[in-house]
């Protein structure tokens, strides 16, 4: 056993410990939970925000409500960009050390920008550790074993103060423990590559080379799909590259990359002819094949990326299948603790939360309960307070309560909320598709109708624009390439999911008025407030779609 190996066994009976210790400690959640907000008052009190709601006055949850309104990022945008331009006391005491700023989509045609403070990294990384001891845990033998784990660049543009902006998921591979790297078969530095494809190519390179990989880990299941149906298409030129030691030319690998990457790309012959077999019986790559030993896939599970699972087992195989936990730039906030589930103990230290029952959540005044006081079955929307500077945040995640460990409460992922639809972490907001559907109209000069965008999941999900038959006949299918074209300028996280091929190109669906005339009667016939209807310009409901044809089916006869 090499030392390393013996010092990931020693952190993981210590850790087994504390994980013990933590998951008791959900008995006394409450208490843990309002010490903790009471921490993070004092703690900035003396900052902007601080002094502009009151901290100094603010003794207990009661107070921090009466002070601090449930919000967006629109309401923290001023004072993170005060951050971001070197003012750390508009959110923090002075000298809170930020190590990067997590950015993503918003819900407006500006990315958001989470400070990723030193407090807030801990919290990230015990998280971690907390969910991956409890694995390890189960299944020892995967320590001995390699892990292909995606991770994206933390350093993909820089605030004006200097610091990197990108994903969190990247510092944490570039920050590992030692004990832990040779454990990772990918080096951090593959990260960098912008290409999807390239990327997808190189850590195939890599990860092939090796027979020893034991657990896959990346956030969607989309993009495992897509992987391990690239390395049976890319598998001639996969295997080429492992006898030769070298990565193809053709891969849009940046030279800086492939310099780094020389050392690892050794020729191996006997691993190249040993994948050549399998391709000879079998026909195909198969990742399960590859590697033997593949025992664990880590992906999310919850909400309408659970679509994929189906396809995991048929490009994969039989493994097992550990959710790691809601999680968003904003914050880690789940820690499932068993395979096939998607429902985790919220991570009662980290953050302090507040829910607000779904069917008030648009109401001026809901009901905002604390954890504890959670129901079992019934649906919640979560606020957020953080160490990144964000208070009572609402961040649209809808959840179910599944009971409880303790005072703490377990819950699963349903989706983004009404207004959002998200199978890949595109996470598209109706604000972003109505903005997009605006400047087309301007580009062709024509008048903005009615229109819904709703997705259709086949092998990878395509999103259809379902529209007047009088926009598209006027301006053909430009109409839909340019609707396209404005929605990944707003979005860049649609952007990448359609570059990387995980999101299939918009396809158009003209319908006539009678057919919007028909879907409203319906959906108000019921309850007979067709007034107050509310057109949905974006969903995330697979039901749609065939919905829609449907009616249109019924009422083609009347229109011949």
């Amino acid at each position: 056993m090499t030392p390393q190996a013996l010092v990931r066994n020693t952190m993981l009976r210590v850790k087994s410990s504390k994980l013990d210790r933590y998951i008791a400690g959900a008995e006394r959640s409450r208490e843990v939970q309002e010490a903790g907000l009471l921490r993070r008052i004092r703690q900035n009190r003396d900052s902007q925000f601080g002094r502009d709601h009151g901290f100094a006055e603010i003794r207990n949850i009661d107070d921090f409500r009466s002070r601090v309104p449930v919000s967006d990022y629109e309401y923290h945008r001023p004072y993170i960009q005060q951050v971001m331009h070197g003012h750390v006391d508009a959110l923090f005491a002075p000298g809170t050390k930020i190590w990067m700023y997590a950015q993503t989509s918003g819900t407006t045609a500006d990315s958001k920008f989470i400070p990723v403070t030193d407090r807030f990294y801990r919290q990230y990384k015990a998280g971690w550790q907390a969910w991956g001891t409890s694995l390890y845990r189960a299944y020892p033998h995967l320590i001995h074993r390699q892990t292909l784990q995606f991770t994206s660049n933390w350093k993909t543009s820089y605030a004006p103060d200097g610091i990197p902006c990108g994903n969190i998921s990247g510092l944490a591979a570039e920050t590992r423990p030692f004990y832990m790297n040779s454990m990772f078969v990918l080096p951090s530095t593959v990260m960098e590559i912008k290409d999807s494809f390239a990327k997808h190519y190189t850590a195939l390179r890599l990860s092939l080379a090796s027979d020893r990989v034991g657990m896959i880990i990346t956030a969607n299941p989309s993009t495992l799909v897509r992987v391990a149906k690239r390395a049976d298409e890319m598998k001639e030129d996969l295997i080429r590259d492992i006898r030769d030691g070298t990565l193809s030319e053709s891969i849009d690998v940046p030279a800086s990359v492939r310099e780094r990457l020389r050392s690892r790309l050794r020729s191996d012959p006997d691993r190249a002819k040993e994948l050549s077999d399998l391709i000879k019986t079998k026909e195909t790559l198969n990742l399960l094949d590859a590697w033997p030993g593949l025992e664990m896939l880590a992906v999310w599970t919850g909400g309408s990326v659970g679509s994929y699972l189906g396809q995991l087992k048929k490009r994969i195989g039989s493994t097992h299948i550990r959710d790691h936990g809601i999680s968003a730039s904003e914050g880690r906030m789940t820690l499932p603790l068993r395979d096939g589930r998607s429902d985790g103990m919220i991570d009662y230290t980290s953050h302090f939360y507040e829910f607000i029952p779904v069917d008030q959540h648009d109401d001026d005044n809901p009901e905002v309960l604390l954890a504890h006081e959670l129901i079992p079955g019934e649906d919640y929307f979560i606020l957020l307070t953080t160490d990144s500077g964000l208070y009572r945040y609402d961040i649209h995640d809808l959840v179910r309560c599944h009971g409880f460990q303790g005072q703490a409460p377990m819950l699963s992922f349903l989706n983004k909320g009404a207004n959002c639809s998200s199978f890949t972490g595109e996470k598209l907001f109706e604000y972003q598709v109505n903005l997009a559907m605006q400047r087309t109209c301007d580009s062709f000069g024509v008048t903005n109708g009615t229109f819904t965008l709703a997705p259709e999941m086949i092998e990878m999900p395509q999103y259809h624009l379902v529209v007047t038959d009088s926009l598209v006949e006027e301006c053909g299918d430009a109409f839909i390439r340019e609707f396209e074209r404005h929605l990944k300028s707003i979005n860049l996280e649609y952007d990448d999911k359609c570059d990387s091929g995980r999101i299939l190109p918009i396809v158009g669906v003209p319908v006539s008025q009678a057919v919007w005339a028909e879907m409203r009667r319906r959906k108000t016939a019921a309850r007979g407030n067709f007034e107050e209807y509310k057109h949905p310009c974006l969903t995330s409901d697979l039901e749609f779609l065939p919905k829609i044809r449907s009616i249109v089916a019924e009422l083609q006869p009347v229109n011949s």
